[in-house]
């Protein structure tokens, strides 16, 4: 006889209102890395900040908000509605034997109100706080330190042009937990000790190990670390972390400094005094000079998450080692010859990334890269596929008009075998993608014509 589903519960979510599209998958990621899945009361309105999910339990909850960066505060939900008389019924309608525990006389509370896209006066906050005198509040006020915190929260819609005079919907809940929005700000770029060009902000550092569902005693690797940026993200969550990068000078922090007003790297500015920054050296495996389109790994599945944001060219073009007599059909090598830096197509860097990923991932291990895009160019045929990897989400960030990118996830569903090794290059659908091999000169293009177009403006 099969055993009955435990019963959802209904919370609500409060998202912050930046990196829209990358929301989403964040949430749905880290409820099943909880041991849940994602389960929307409704259709989710992807660019609302409220979500209404049917959890398990509180400690599943409370376990999304241990790790998000997207969601501000999550609440335990006793009552919605589109009208303050909706939201009054639906409170009524809430089991009074669910509520009593919090509303005792021996407890002490207190109500805060949020509102989304408009500013109420105190005056109005306290007439809607008197309206809910119908509930069976018997504790005592505390403002400053309350036990228990019931939140009404106002939606007026996202367009800060046209604001209505009532909100469209309200809710009424107990907090449960605030997210790891502050990570963002004491982990910032701003604040570090070794930084570089293309260091990635932190927000969207630690958005890529919720993706990659980075859980304490992985084993993360980044095959282009540059600074380590990446690194620091997944070390806060607990994993153990490596990578390599083919730039000598950035692996062992010597060379320009990329901070204004300073010349030359200090002698401890290197990717471990990063992590030691920050109390995670402990997590810190090494960092190699290498070229990711070599292999240097041992073959088997050696890491549970590899997170990563390849080289597009933008700042300069990305590269490998070659030798001035190498052929493609050649891999013979002569004692005479000197390895020198090559041109390293975008098709290239991806698919062997991708079959990188297929071979050395563990089974239900995760591929988080960035996927730059020339989007008057772009459909979904160009992501690149391996037949080991199921794609996950993929998520857009603008960097142009004309130009984004793409936070591609992948998961590992199946096991590399001999006949996976080249599997790419037997199936027409990866062709389309060689075009974009151009992006860095599709790039410079669109900003020489904006510079072009300004200085046309200008001149009138």
């Amino acid at each position: 006889m099969a055993l009955a589903a435990p019963a959802l519960r209904r919370y609500l979510l409060l998202l912050a209102q930046e990196h829209l599209e990358f929301r989403l998958p964040e949430i749905t990621s880290l409820l099943s890395l909880c041991g849940g899945q994602f389960c929307g009361e409704q259709e989710i309105r992807v660019n609302s900040p409220f979500w209404i999910l049917n959890i398990p339990s509180e400690e599943m909850a409370r376990g999304l908000m241990k790790r998000t960066v997207c969601a501000k505060s999550i609440f335990e939900l006793w009552g919605h509605g589109r009208s303050a008389g909706e939201l009054y019924a639906s409170l009524k309608n809430y089991p009074t034997d669910k509520m009593l525990p919090y509303l005792q006389s021996d407890s002490t509370y207190k109500v805060h109100i949020h509102t989304f896209n408009k500013t109420l006066t105190q005056a109005q906050k306290i007439k809607k706080i008197d309206a809910l005198e119908f509930l069976p509040f018997k504790g005592k006020v505390n403002l400053k330190n309350p036990e228990h915190i019931f939140w009404i929260l106002e939606d007026y819609g996202t367009n800060p042009n046209d604001v209505p005079e009532e909100p469209i919907h309200l809710y009424f809940g107990r907090w449960i937990a605030d997210g790891q929005r502050e990570l963002i700000e004491s982990y910032s770029v701003k604040k570090r000790h070794f930084i570089g060009n293309t260091s990635m902000d932190a927000c969207l550092s630690f958005i890529m190990a919720n993706h990659g569902r980075v859980k304490p005693n992985d084993i993360v690797y980044d095959p282009f670390v540059g600074t380590g940026g990446l690194l620091i993200s997944s070390a806060h969550f607990g994993a153990y972390v490596c990578g390599t990068d083919i730039d000598y000078n950035t692996i062992h922090g010597l060379g320009k400094a990329s901070r204004k007003n300073q010349k030359w790297r200090g002698p401890d500015e290197n990717i471990r005094a990063n992590l030691r920054q920050y109390g995670l050296e402990k997590y810190y495996l090494d960092a190699l000079v290498a070229d990711s389109s070599r292999p240097i790994w041992r073959k088997g599945m050696l890491f549970d998450a590899i997170i990563t944001d390849p080289p597009y060219g933008i700042r300069e073009a990305p590269r490998r080692m070659g030798s001035q007599k190498e052929t493609v059909k050649s891999v013979e090598r002569s004692t005479e010859n000197h390895f020198i830096s090559s041109s390293y197509h975008l098709s290239d860097i991806f698919f062997d990334l991708l079959k990188f990923g297929a071979e050395h991932l563990v089974m239900g291990g995760r591929l988080v890269y960035w996927l730059p895009i020339y989007r008057p160019e772009y459909t979904e045929e160009i992501i690149p596929r391996h037949p080991c990897l199921k794609l996950i989400s993929n998520c857009e960030q603008m960097l142009s008009s004309h130009t984004s990118r793409r936070l591609i996830t992948m998961e590992k569903v199946k096991e590399f075998k001999d006949q996976d090794e080249n599997s790419y290059m037997l199936d027409g659908q990866y062709m389309p993608y060689r075009g974009h091999n151009s992006f860095r000169e599709k790039y410079f293009s669109g900003v020489t014509k904006r510079i072009a177009k300004e200085e046309k403006d200008n001149q009138k």
